[in-house]
């Protein structure tokens, strides 16, 4: 497998762990910034097919939890829309692994990533 790309923010904890772990498995893999580094027009879109909007809108997020009640039926109408205005939306991180993509970190995000860097 090719290396990983993990798109998130670099102040963002969850993310944080993820690269950390990724460094102690020896997983190559390289951090891209959604704010600053990403054509959000061209990747939300696909990570919305790939994982859905429930899977990739941080309900749990300052951002959601200030938006009027408005604003999130507008995201949950146009949720690409809403992503690409409001990276901090995004929940992170979205892993790429060649054409899977895998969203939030835990012990079984690592577990997945290491089974598919085996095969």
């Amino acid at each position: 497998m090719a290396g990983l790309t993990v798109y998130g923010l670099k102040n963002c904890d969850s993310c944080k762990k993820a690269m950390k772990a990724l460094d102690e498995a020896g997983l190559a893999h390289r951090f891209v910034d959604i704010r600053e580094e990403v054509d959000r027009v061209v990747k939300v879109p696909d990570w919305l097919d790939a994982v859905g909007a429930k899977a990739l809108v941080n309900t749990r997020s300052t951002t959601w939890r200030n938006m009027s009640d408005e604003d999130r039926a507008i995201a949950e109408d146009d949720p690409a829309g809403v992503l690409i205005a409001h990276p901090t939306l995004i929940k992170r991180p979205v892993i790429e692994a060649g054409t899977a993509v895998s969203v939030g970190w835990s012990a079984s995000s690592l577990a997945s990533l290491t089974a598919s860097a085996a095969e």
